[in-house]
């Protein structure tokens, strides 16, 4: 039986108020997932070996979120071949700014593909997980094109008052 097929690594217990959402989504299209607290900054050693072996375990995407200083993603991306997501946390000094600019300025050749800071980018880089997963297997692509014209009729049903 095949293993987890994204992992959802957190810097923080704190972050799954946010991180919840990618593992709805997840749940929704049928992805096997995993999701840990790891910390760039308090468990370096922890995020290595999580990177370094998650492709020999089957992992095909890896989403890493923090706040802060938010290096978990860019961590990450440094130590596999995978593609890595990285979901800024808000943050409650700068509002999560601080945790976008930390996770999108990668320098050139160690890639992370960054979302929107919160809940909108935790739901969006599982869609973007399942968008990856999808270029290799039939099922999930008639799933998440199904999602998507689901969306697309809630929009041109939706009714204005005024």
């Amino acid at each position: 039986m095949p293993g987890p097929a994204v992992g959802i690594i957190m810097g923080s217990a704190s972050d799954w108020d946010t991180m919840k959402e990618a593992h709805k989504i997840l749940e929704e299209f049928g992805v096997e997932h995993e999701y840990r607290v790891l910390s760039a900054h308090r468990a370096p050693a922890a995020v290595t070996e999580y990177a370094s072996g998650a492709e020999g375990r089957g992992l095909k995407v890896i989403i890493g979120a923090a706040g802060g200083a938010a290096h978990l993603a860019g961590v990450l991306a440094a130590q596999t071949l995978l593609p890595v997501l990285g979901v800024p946390i808000e943050s409650q000094s700068l509002k999560g700014m601080d945790s976008l600019l930390s996770t999108v300025q990668m320098p050139g050749g160690i890639p992370v593909g960054t979302l929107a800071i919160g809940k909108a980018g935790a739901k969006n880089a599982a869609l973007l997980a399942v968008a990856i997963l999808a270029t290799s297997n039939p099922d999930l692509r008639d799933k998440l094109s199904a999602y998507r014209e689901v969306q697309t009729k809630a929009v041109l049903a939706a009714k204005l008052e005024g």
